[in-house]
């Protein structure tokens, strides 16, 4: 792929989030992100950088085979540095054959090319292959994984640590949305001569074609990368990258019940991030959130990255306690508990016109500013199905701000003060953005 398709990922990672752009792009309820504590979620315009929108994005959570992405990035960081070309081979050794699958079957002594290694990680996600490059770039998977820890805190990724190649389970592997993120943009940033084996859904080895794991690339329009995974701790993840209009997102879920819940829900949030997206463009949004909770607020990303990478910690800063280590695991299989609950990532949010009516009060919620009226409704009907149910008979109401013309306010009104407040804290939590106002104060 021409390296010229990527060039609006030299940007990287922004955190311009005192103004944010809103649509329709929310997430789930609280209530169905208590039902499935492994949830996470990210989706960023990769050109601005900006954060669309944002769920448990901090979270600890178990990469499971997105831990291949670092993999490959170690691997295409060695080509670069000419120490490997596309025909230089690895042996197989008897560690690397014993993997559990998936795995591509090679045997003690075999050859695998590097080409051929990229493409059974990427499309058959195989761990003998993953052992095969870690200990053909570091002599053994232990020594690479420290390397793969040391290169993910120089790109920013702060929460991560590897304990193997392939992420397969180990409690101390742990890593978050937001960081996957991180990963998902410096391989298509850094490597771009490189992306297009993301794309690859099938590939021969021996005279066997191996199919991959990823539908959302046949199914999803303008998806071309990047990669799935799946233990029973993580559920189903999925790093996606999608282009529309010349438009590229990026989304990461993690903690699926399903590959096919993650897949449509990964779907849903490009939908509405490409929506949310195009509005940025437009600038409807002009509305600043007033943050009176920040405990509460979704966490942003770090400070816009700069294309220069942070040199890579010392051994004693990547090594982190036992005691924190478990407790990162703890947090994590607390929500590994099989529970009969719906899958709140396939499920629908239940629609509401948000209608009712309630005495009037002095205090509203504003959720954004529109030079659309329609856009403005849109947004704030959104806004009151993503509330409790205790919340979400406030009415909803589009009036013309008082102080520019030709924007109108989309509010939640009829509101009490403390009412006002649980209500846009609630909704700065599924990374809404938000600020409480006096019925009576323009926009």
């Amino acid at each position: 792929m021409a390296s010229n398709s990527f060039s609006v990922f030299s940007r990287g990672l922004s955190t311009v989030m005192t103004l944010v752009v809103v649509s329709a792009v929310l997430f789930l309820p609280l209530r169905a992100e208590a039902a499935n504590p492994r949830y996470a979620s990210i989706v960023l315009d990769v050109e601005s950088g900006e954060v669309l929108s944002a769920s448990n994005a901090d979270a600890p959570r178990y990469p499971a085979s997105l831990t291949k992405m670092m993999t490959l990035y170690l691997l295409f960081e060695a080509m670069e540095d000419n120490t490997l070309t596309l025909e230089d081979t690895f042996t197989v050794s008897s560690h690397a054959a014993a993997q559990p699958p998936s795995k591509l079957w090679v045997r003690p002594g075999d050859k695998v090319s590097i080409k051929d290694a990229i493409l059974a990680l990427v499309v058959r996600s195989a761990n003998d292959v993953a052992v095969v490059v870690a200990e053909g770039l570091a002599g053994s998977e232990r020594a690479f994984a420290g390397q793969m820890t040391d290169k993910a805190h120089a790109l920013g990724m702060t929460n991560t640590i590897f304990r193997n190649a392939s992420g397969l389970p180990d409690d101390l592997q742990v890593t978050t949305a937001k960081d996957m993120a991180k990963l998902s943009l410096s391989l298509m940033q850094d490597f771009p001569q490189y992306y297009d084996y993301f794309s690859q859904t099938r590939f021969v080895y021996n005279g066997k074609t191996h199919t991959g794991h990823n539908n959302l690339l046949d199914s999803y329009a303008g998806a071309d990368g990047l990669k799935t995974g799946y233990i029973r701790a993580s559920g189903f993840n999925v790093a996606t990258s999608a282009v529309r209009d010349d438009r590229r997102i990026l989304t990461v879920v993690m903690g699926g019940f399903t590959a096919k819940s993650r897949d449509i829900h990964t779907a849903d949030l490009l939908d509405r991030g490409f929506v949310r997206a195009g509005l940025l463009n437009r600038h409807d949004w002009v509305a600043s959130a007033d943050v009176f909770d920040s405990a509460n607020a979704v966490s942003r990303l770090n400070t816009r990255t700069s294309t220069a990478r942070a040199p890579a910690v010392a051994k004693s800063e990547r090594d982190i306690s036992t005691t924190a280590k478990t407790t990162a695991a703890t947090r994590i299989n607390a929500g590994n508990t099989e529970q009969a609950v719906d899958d709140p990532i396939q499920r629908m949010i239940a629609k509401t016109d948000g209608s009712s009516l309630r005495p009037m009060d002095a205090w509203a919620v504003q959720v954004g500013a529109f030079r659309d009226p329609n856009g403005a409704k849109t947004l704030a009907n959104q806004a009151v199905r993503q509330l409790d149910a205790s919340l979400s008979d406030s009415r909803v109401a589009v009036t013309p701000s008082t102080r520019e013309q030709g924007v109108f306010r989309a509010q939640l009104v009829d509101m009490e003060e403390g009412q006002a407040r649980r209500s846009c804290a609630q909704l700065i939590q599924q990374g809404m953005e938000c600020m409480v106002v006096r019925a009576d104060v323009g926009g």
